[in-house]
């Protein structure tokens, strides 16, 4: 008998299930894992849940149907939850099923800050303050190339560079504009005046390794899988449009092979590879042991022009699709299937604790 694992979705997401037009969450694809585990998906909205069921939907010979069933015993959050009934219903929803990535919204400060109190880790991390105006003129004092970006923000919304210039002015890199010069009060009241009363944070730049002449980084995922450990499922590059100073993909950024990227600098592929899976497991285990239900990451990495890897940001929710337009079609359905794998583990006892007695 198969057995029914939850998946929390955004509302506006879960509205759309019967039309199928859910934007960069490809359901079908958890459709197709939950077959392959023997596990039937029933999924949720915070908006259409009790004290012990919800209303949602079921995926039966090939269409969604509607209906209202007790909590499931497990459930993978792909719900960003901000609202204060929304933060209730979750904490509810918490109490009667095994939420993993429960919280998968983190200030990329608190993340630099949990990351630093490891020496270890250290060495991968970019310099990052709070924002506030006295740190920025400290900032500009000690570093050439600064990123100014919001706390919580996503896709590179909102960040600004600033890079210093040889006759002292910085120029400033702002959404699609060109790059702007000025003296360094000028830029100050610049950044003053747009973050505002915003949560932002500063962080020393890095000089990436480029890709015909434009910086790359790369987004690792990082899964719990169907042991409980930690794995890397794929990594894909990002490179950043001309002129363009993030690599977002939705700010303009193309997707390539890391392999590609590598090559293309005179790195190996295949030692380069291999650094960057080992700090993202260490980086990824470390935090793993300090936020709880962390289950489900994309890592942000950096290769310094020196062959170096470096920690960018942490995504409590990758959106994964980099590595469909990457033409990464398996690793894609990976990405979807291995958190399901994971709350296949959550389900058997007999498997956790085989996990504890080997630790």
């Amino acid at each position: 008998m198969k057995r029914t694992i939850g998946i929390l979705l955004d509302h506006k997401v879960y509205e759309k299930l019967p039309s199928r037009k859910t934007g960069f969450e490809r359901i079908h694809l958890y459709n197709k894992a939950a077959k392959e585990l023997q596990l039937k998906p029933f999924y949720m909205s915070l908006n259409r849940m009790g004290k012990s069921g919800a209303l949602g939907y079921t995926y039966t010979n090939g269409r969604y149907k509607r209906k209202q069933r007790a909590i499931p015993e497990v459930t993978h959050n792909r719900a960003i939850t901000l609202s204060p009934r929304g933060k209730r219903n979750l904490k509810r929803l918490a109490k009667s099923s095994i939420v993993y990535n429960r919280k998968n919204r983190y200030s990329k400060y608190r993340i630099y800050k949990q990351l630093y109190q490891n020496r270890a880790l250290r060495r991968y991390l970019p310099y990052s303050m709070k924002y506030s105006v006295v740190n920025l003129v400290r900032a500009m004092k000690e570093y050439s190339v600064l990123f100014i970006k919001p706390t919580s923000g996503s896709v590179g919304i909102g960040i600004i560079k600033i890079k210093q210039q040889s006759n002292g002015n910085w120029k400033l890199y702002w959404k699609k504009r060109k790059p702007s010069q000025g003296a360094a009060r000028q830029i100050i009241a610049f950044i003053k005046h747009k973050v505002g009363k915003q949560a932002y944070l500063i962080q020393e730049g890095i000089p990436l390794a480029t890709f015909q002449g434009r910086p790359y980084d790369l987004r690792v995922s990082v899964q719990r899988g169907k042991t409980g450990e930690w794995q890397v499922t794929g990594i894909v590059g990002k490179v950043a449009a001309k002129g363009r100073h993030v690599t977002n993909v939705a700010q303009g950024g193309k997707v390539k092979r890391c392999e590609e990227l590598f090559r293309s600098g005179g790195l190996s592929a295949e030692s380069t590879k291999k650094e960057l899976q080992r700090v993202s497991l260490e980086i990824a285990n470390y935090l793993g042991r300090r936020l709880s239900n962390l289950a489900d990451i994309g890592l942000d990495m950096g290769i310094d022009h020196k062959g170096a890897v470096k920690f960018i940001e942490m995504n409590g929710r990758d959106q994964r699709y980099s590595f469909k337009k990457a033409g990464m079609h398996s690793t894609f359905y990976n990405t979807y299937l291995t958190p399901l794998q994971y709350g296949s583990f959550l389900m058997n006892p007999k498997l956790q604790y085989k996990k504890k007695k080997r630790k």
